[in-house]
């Protein structure tokens, strides 16, 4: 039996951290709505979106590939989410609603899902939107290397029913398989543009979305256009028709600095990453509003390697767990604009253990006594010494200073070296020659999804940074292995959520991880841009913007 499925539901652990923009600056919550409200006396007068214009976005790193299937950045989601649909959209609750498909069925043994498919979509090079479309996606995905091959999990293969109707087989259950397809990542391609462009295609993409590609300039800007046929929108849209906007420009802005007195000045109408401190001075510019959305996936984290010794041993792994002291870190460095985070979970994702908060708290005594158990004796230099060797602990960050990350290892630095620890930073801008050869004892990195599913990529023992996946921590644990492939096929939400429970607990107790902050995604942008949303996962939505004159 199939059951038919319009929008499978399941409710956050914590309602704070659901999707919703919060305005840190002018007067309220952004609801993200398409019409102004002025109010005059007594009445409140809501105009309707204004038509035109141009909206100059800027990114703070540049795209990798506009391809989505062969995409692995967060920024370049950002993007392509404007010239890509997805079948499914998933809701700011967790539900799941039709978009390009206009329902689904499940089989019973949670293997087989049949979609049905919206008629008269086209693509923006005049191609037919249909079931021969979406299968030449999915083997497209498995032929090019990114995040959306991750997002399918255990897709086998794929079937055209009918001009509208296609069905996906899996090789086992996969409970996050809805929540990867309403990804931007699993976005639907143009096939004749995938055939006609091959590997050039990461630069010429073609969607079914609201904005055409029109240019990039590599390092400068990206530009898009409005597609005049559009009429088929999300379901959390309030537009029904083709954007407001006539165009939507990405300009690449590293400098901080330059992004934000851009907007303010005017040049630039939206940035995003407003630094900390510069949202508490936004705060009293009546002009410019600061959106917060938050992001659902992993906590921004430092990850032990576990090959490496000494850092193998639990007791070494705890001693720089009671050391650290992570409220002083996140307070001294985002002065109060991000949350401190407990678990390698995001408050916001399925399963959240808010049983981890205030776990673990400083103890320099208990680790100071734990290194000593260990054997590590503090040398004159205030340096722990064992058989001849220097306790050292390689800690490798990315380069440009990326939400402040380089301003925590030299904090870690500082607070490690009271317990004896002598830390060499590696602050480069390839991480991924150290990552690949393992000489690192200690790395942070967050990942972005809205579904507990994300952690499996990080922690099973297969998924290995030189094996395509993101292990860091180099854990290689059969049980961990099976709770994690558990999770990924559980249905029963209550056991799903005690499974990624345990996962968590795990992590903390072992001192596999160490959690910092839960990243919030800032945009900074006049009063005069209406209507921007945020997605579930922290991105946004330009489809509803409109600039009032």
């Amino acid at each position: 039996m199939m059951k038919t499925i319009l929008g499978s539901k399941w409710i956050k652990s914590t309602a704070f951290f659901v999707a919703l923009t919060l305005v840190l600056a002018g007067c309220s919550t952004n609801k993200g709505g398409t019409e102004a409200e002025k109010t005059s006396g007594d009445k409140t007068e809501v105009s309707k979106p204004v038509k035109g214009g141009t909206l100059t976005f800027a990114l703070a790193t540049s795209p990798d590939k506009l391809d989505p299937g062969a995409s692995g950045f967060a920024v370049s989601h950002r993007v392509f989410r404007n010239i890509f649909d997805s079948l499914i959209f998933q809701m700011a609750d967790g539900s799941f609603q039709p978009w390009l498909a206009t329902s689904w069925t499940k089989s019973d043994d949670g293997k087989t899902y049949t979609f049905k498919l919206r008629q008269n979509v086209k693509f923006q090079d005049g191609t037919p939107f249909n079931a021969a479309a979406v299968k030449a996606n999915f083997d497209h995905v498995a032929a090019v290397t990114g995040q959306a091959r991750s997002l399918l999990g255990p897709v086998s293969s794929s079937e055209v029913v009918d001009d509208y109707t296609i069905k996906v087989n899996l090789s086992q259950p996969f409970e996050a398989f809805l929540s990867g397809l309403s990804s931007a990542f699993l976005g639907i391609s143009s096939p004749t543009a995938i055939q006609q462009f091959g590997d050039q295609y990461v630069k010429h993409p073609v969607g079914t979305g609201p904005f055409k590609f029109v240019k990039w300039t590599e390092n400068d800007e990206i530009t898009l256009e409005k597609n005049p046929d559009y009429n088929w929108g999300p379901p959390g849209a309030d537009n029904k028709g083709p954007s407001h906007l006539d165009k939507l420009t990405f300009k690449i802005v590293p400098e901080e600095a330059t992004r934000i007195g851009s907007v303010q000045s005017g040049q630039l109408l939206a940035a995003e990453a407003v630094p900390p401190q510069n949202i508490a001075a936004l705060k009293n510019d009546a002009k410019i509003k600061v959106d917060q959305a938050a992001t659902n996936g992993t906590a921004f984290s430092l990850y032990f390697n576990l090959r490496n010794e000494p850092w193998n041993d639990p007791k070494a792994r705890q001693a720089v767990q009671l050391a650290v002291d992570v409220d002083t870190i996140v307070k001294t460095l985002y002065l109060g604009t991000y949350e401190r985070a407990w678990s390698s979970f995001t408050p916001g994702l399925l399963g959240y253990d808010a049983t981890l908060e205030n776990r673990i708290k400083p103890d320099v005594a208990k680790a100071n006594q734990l290194l000593d158990e260990l054997g590590w004796k503090k040398g004159a230099d205030g340096i722990r010494e064992k058989d001849g060797k220097k306790l050292t602990l390689r800690y490798l960050d990315g380069s440009p200073n990326r939400e402040k990350r380089n301003d925590i290892a030299a904090i870690v630095q500082q607070q490690i070296k009271q317990i004896g620890i002598n830390t060499v930073l590696n602050i480069t801008k390839d991480t991924n020659t150290p990552l690949l050869d393992g000489s690192y004892d200690l790395w942070g990195n967050s990942q972005v999804k809205a579904d507990p599913d994300v952690i499996r990529n990080i922690f099973r023992s297969d998924k290995e940074f030189s094996k395509g996946g993101t292990n860091w921590a180099r854990l290689a644990d059969p049980e961990i292995d099976k709770l994690l492939d558990q999770g990924a096929a559980e249905s029963d939400l209550q056991k799903r959520k005690a499974i990624y429970g345990q996962i968590q607990q795990y992590l903390i107790q072992k001192a596999i991880i160490l959690p910092i902050y839960v990243f919030p995604y800032t945009v900074a942008h006049p009063t005069t841009v209406e209507g921007l949303k945020y997605d579930l996962l922290g991105y946004p939505l330009f489809y509803d913007v409109s600039i009032r004159k």
